[in-house]
């Protein structure tokens, strides 16, 4: 195994610095919160632990299970400390934008305009749902004192929580302004109702 280990490696040290799990656990931690800014498949995440175990990065302790198999629940290592925080602090490549919503925007000039309301309106309905979830996250981080201290990880939460809610307040309010200008514009003589290309 490479000195760094993948994304999904990191992502798991991650989660094991701040508590030991089980593969059980960390599939449900990766879906939240992780699950609100990376994702990553189920079958991904044994493959990926047996790595790290193999690398010395974590170690794990065999309980018994409910069936045949043995429960191992695993904690993050020494190394895998290091490793973790030198990939926190090393430059990375700018990631690639696959943003399906942007890209459906970007031709919403085709569609009539009462078409083009719905779709907006549907995006800013997912925006605000997900922006009312973070703020109920952030509330309950918010009421441990232990969010304020840089070295715990509830710290880290907030502020990824605050990204996340700061993001949303931006998405709703593009929304917002969106839906505004479909409705000022929704019987413009160049556009008019029908919608779609203009021909020529």
């Amino acid at each position: 195994m490479s000195t760094t280990p993948s994304t999904l490696g990191c992502a798991i040290l991650g989660l094991l610095a701040r508590r030991p799990s089980t593969g059980y656990e960390l599939a449900r931690r990766l879906d939240r919160p992780v699950g609100w800014f990376w994702t990553a498949r189920h079958s991904q995440i044994y493959p990926e632990l047996a790595r790290l175990a193999e690398a010395g990065l974590v170690r794990y302790v065999e309980s018994d299970g409910r069936g045949p198999l043995r429960n191992k629940r695993y904690r993050i290592s020494a190394a895998g400390t290091r490793v973790l925080r030198a990939w926190v602090v090393a430059p990375h490549e700018p990631q690639p934008v696959r943003d399906l919503e942007t890209l459906r925007l970007w031709s919403l000039w085709t569609v009539a305009p009462a078409e083009a309301i719905t779709v907006v309106e549907r995006a800013r309905a997912s925006h605000a749902g997900v922006l009312a979830a973070y703020e109920a996250e952030l509330a309950d981080v918010l009421g441990d004192p232990d969010c304020r201290d840089p070295g715990h990880p509830l710290f880290a939460s907030r502020l990824t929580l605050e990204g996340g809610v700061r993001t949303r307040e931006a998405a709703v309010a593009w929304c917002d302004w969106m839906l505004a200008e479909l409705d000022e514009r929704a019987e413009s003589p160049v556009r008019g109702k029908a919608g779609g290309p203009r021909v020529g």
